[in-house]
C-alpha cells in the first residue's frame, strides 16, 4: 500500500478537516477526496463519514488509522536502518513555541544540541502556546514546546520538561480594577469575582484552567472583558488596567511589563501546567528528532 496515501489518511483522520489536510499536503480538496476514495476502494469499506461540514471516522476508519500509524512508523524505521550514518548531521529542524518559552526553556536545550550538531539549521516559529499541539499534528513543525493536554493524542509523543505554576494577576497602576481589588482585600466578603473584569485566553489549556477555577467560586457568570491570543498579550492587557487574568508565572517573570502587575494571594488552587516537548510518534526515529532528544536527556 502506498505510504503517501497512508500519510494523507493519517493526517485527515487526525485533523478531520479536508481543507487543512489538503493544504498540508499541497493538493486541492477534490484531489484529496479522490485519494481517500481510492484508499477506501482498496481497503474495501468506508473509512469516513463526511458531508459538507463534518468528517467522522467509521469503526473501520479508527482501526485503519492505527494500522496507518504503525506502518508509517515501521517505514520510517526501515528507511533509517538503510541510511548510512553520517559523520555530521545536517538539515533543518523546525521548532514551535511561545515567545516566553523561547526565552525561558528553549535556549539551554538548543545550546546542548547545537554543540553536538553545529551544522543543523534551526527554524524557529513563535506564537500562541495554545496552538503548539496543532502545529505538531499538522506536521507544520518537527516538534513544539507545549503544555500537556488533558487527553494526549495517541499519535503524539510528550517529553516532560518542567511543572509551571499558574497565578491570578492584577494591575498595579491606579485604575478601577486595582481599586476594586484593594477594597475587596479589606472586606469580609473577599473578592466578588463576578464584578471584576476578566482577561481570558481565547482557547487552550489556560482557558480550561480558568473555567474550572471560576466554577468553584460559584459566583454566577464571569465578567469577561476581553479574550486574547497568547499569554504574553494577556499580561499586557492586565498591566494596562483592563482586568485580571490567569497565566503561568514564568510568562510574568519574562514579561517586559512584569513590574506593572501583581500576584493575588489566596485565590484558590489552580492546576499547574506540565510543560514538555512534543512530536509525532512516527517522527521519533528520524535522525534529527532522535539526535535532539538524545542531546537534551
Amino acid at each position: 500500500m502506498d505510504h503517501k496515501a497512508l500519510s494523507i489518511f493519517q493526517h485527515l483522520a487526525t485533523s478531520l478537516h479536508f481543507g487543512k489536510t489538503a493544504q498540508a499536503h499541497h493538493m486541492s480538496p477534490s484531489t484529496l477526496s479522490r485519494a481517500i476514495q481510492r484508499l477506501e476502494q482498496e481497503v474495501g469499506c468506508e473509512l469516513l463519514h463526511r458531508d459538507n461540514r463534518t468528517v467522522v471516522l467509521t469503526d473501520a476508519g479508527k482501526k485503519f488509522k492505527q494500522y496507518a500509524e504503525q506502518q508509517l512508523e515501521l517505514w520510517q524505521g526501515f528507511k533509517q536502518s538503510l541510511e548510512q550514518k553520517q559523520q555530521a548531521l545536517t538539515g533543518k529542524l523546525h521548532i514551535y513555541c511561545s515567545v516566553t518559552a523561547a526565552y525561558s526553556h528553549l535556549p539551554p536545550l538548543l545550546e546542548r544540541f547545537r554543540l553536538a550538531h553545529p551544522q543543523v539549521e534551526i527554524m524557529l516559529t513563535t506564537g500562541d502556546a495554545a496552538d503548539a499541539l496543532e502545529q505538531v499534528q499538522s506536521e507544520s513543525v518537527d516538534f513544539a514546546i507545549a503544555a500537556n493536554p488533558e487527553n494526549l493524542p495517541r499519535s503524539v509523543y510528550f517529553h516532560h520538561l518542567a511543572t509551571l505554576p499558574l497565578a491570578v494577576i492584577a494591575p498595579t497602576m491606579t485604575c478601577k480594577v486595582q481599586q476594586q481589588i484593594q477594597q475587596a482585600s479589606h472586606s469580609a466578603q473577599g473578592i466578588l469575582w463576578s464584578q471584576i473584569p476578566i482577561i481570558l485566553p481565547d482557547h487552550g489549556p489556560a482557558r480550561r484552567r480558568f473555567d474550572l477555577w471560576y466554577k468553584k467560586k460559584q459566583q454566577g457568570k464571569a465578567n469577561i472583558y476581553a479574550t486574547v491570543s497568547g499569554h504574553e498579550a494577556l499580561v499586557s492587557m492586565v498591566a494596562l488596567g483592563c482586568g485580571v487574568g490567569i497565566v503561568p508565572q514564568v510568562v510574568v517573570e519574562n514579561s517586559p511589563v512584569k513590574d506593572r502587575v501583581q500576584y493575588l494571594a489566596d485565590v484558590g488552587e489552580i492546576t499547574p501546567f506540565d510543560l514538555g516537548i512534543c512530536c509525532l510518534n512516527q517522527s521519533k526515529s528520524q535522525p534529527l528528532i532522535k539526535a535532539f532528544f538524545s542531546a537534551i536527556t
